[in-house]
């Protein structure tokens, strides 16, 4: 799969691309991300990208035709390529836009500064609009660079286990369980002794509880669209009347 990144500072997303999971990723091709400096596809003396906002406001708003021109060009090299504007006004990124991305033949982001895009970007641009959160940014680098991390982690063989994917807070809609290592027994907190029975059953059984508790406790909002069974839901009972004090 290849990620394409238009953006007026490339710099910016080179470090994060060379380390750790995404670098090895990289390195061993099961992925390609490639930083384009959108000031390749300006025009006129000063390569300039953007220009003063019609009616009048602060700052500066990223002119269409530059974004046109990338778009165009990118889509000659990976014509199903979807267009994604990284924009507080977006929808919300979420795990599930993570797995169906990750299905798409090659994804072009489109990385926003000053006072953002003009509004034909949006309209007759792009595929899909995303915000990572409630907050602006001073561009549309970093949540590119979260995106493509979230995305990359459900390509084949780019984790170590295909297992790691499927235990991830949100893969089914629940915050993970708690994890444990050695030693067994830290500032005085033990490891719960389920984990050093050997009895998978009874693992299996703790962690999907620990589950619904620390979705309970943390974010009770998920267990509203959450795929629970009816185990689920008679536990869930149980661990409300435990947090209730009943």
């Amino acid at each position: 799969m290849i990620f394409h990144v238009v953006t007026l500072f490339p710099e910016m997303l080179e470090a994060p691309l060379r380390e750790s999971i995404l670098g090895r990723a990289i390195k061993q091709g099961l992925i390609e991300v490639e930083t384009h400096n959108l000031r390749h596809w300006a025009e006129g003396k000063h390569l300039s990208c953007d220009d003063a906002p019609y009616g009048g406001g602060d700052g500066m708003v990223l002119k269409p035709e530059p974004l046109c021109r990338a778009v165009t060009a990118l889509k000659q090299r990976t014509p199903a390529a979807r267009v994604l504007l990284m924009s507080p006004q977006g929808v919300p990124f979420d795990q599930h836009h993570a797995q169906r991305l990750a299905t798409a033949e090659g994804l072009i982001f489109l990385c926003g500064r000053y006072a953002g895009f003009d509004e034909r970007v949006r309209t007759t641009l792009v595929d899909e609009e995303f915000s990572i959160g409630d907050f602006v940014l001073t561009g549309g680098e970093l949540p590119a660079l979260v995106m493509i991390d979230a995305i990359a982690r459900h390509l084949p063989g780019v984790l170590g286990s295909a297992d790691s994917v499927t235990s991830d807070s949100f893969s089914d809609g629940l915050l993970e369980y708690p994890q444990y290592t050695r030693p067994p027994i830290f500032n005085g907190v033990a490891v719960p002794e389920v984990l050093l029975s050997g009895d998978h059953g009874r693992i299996d059984a703790w962690r999907r509880e620990q589950q619904l508790l620390r979705t309970l406790q943390r974010r009770p909002d998920l267990l509203e669209k959450a795929d629970l069974s009816g185990d689920d839901r008679r536990i869930l009972e149980e661990l409300r009347g435990v947090t209730d004090g009943s």
